[in-house]
């Protein structure tokens, strides 16, 4: 028996096996790792038009002081800069600044609401990618740092570091080069 042909007839999706269903970061806000402390992540969906999407391909984004904020039930992503496609003209253009729209289930984006506002906490996004051919973004609860805590992090990065380095190198110096194991 035929499948029905026309127009309200869509083929069915294929799954490609070649490994293309990959995530492809664009962009990473490495800042908000050092400025907050990151309590949960969550992977968003990201609503856009075209000429964004083709500018995001292009890896043309700017996450530095970019925050979600929940408003009215839905959560906007603000502060994101994402360039005009240049062979977008006129009507394909779009605004830069604008609010991006986030795609969440309605129990996260009303556990995020919750949170945000009686634990003073803040939604910072993480890294911008595409995952099977669709924008998302990792979006973090988090908590902002004080300077005396940025301090303590940076130190204790330092110090696992370099203890890490001595290890190596300590484990290096029983066989090194030119040396001769001998075997019983």
């Amino acid at each position: 028996m035929a499948a029905a042909k026309g127009p309200g007839r869509r083929a069915a999706r294929r799954v490609p096996d070649d490994g293309s269903d990959r995530i492809k970061t664009v962009a990473r806000n490495r800042r908000a790792r050092h400025e907050f402390d990151i309590l949960e992540t969550y992977e968003c969906g990201l609503a856009l038009q075209g000429s964004e999407v083709k500018s995001l391909r292009a890896g043309r984004v700017t996450l530095a002081d970019a925050y979600a904020r929940v408003e009215g039930g839905e959560a906007w992503l603000l502060g994101v800069h994402i360039p005009p496609y240049e062979h977008a003209a006129g009507f394909g253009a779009h605004d830069p600044e604008r609010r991006r729209k986030l795609l969440l289930h309605r129990d996260q984006i009303d556990e995020l609401m919750g949170q945000t506002q009686q634990k003073a906490l803040t939604l910072v996004p993480l890294s911008i990618y595409f995952k099977e051919g669709r924008a998302k973004v990792e979006l973090a609860l988090a908590r902002g740092r004080r300077l005396y805590d940025k301090r303590h992090a940076i130190a204790t990065r330092d110090a696992e570091r370099d203890a890490a380095r001595e290890a190596r190198s300590a484990a290096g110096k029983s066989v090194g080069r030119g040396a001769r194991k001998e075997y019983d």
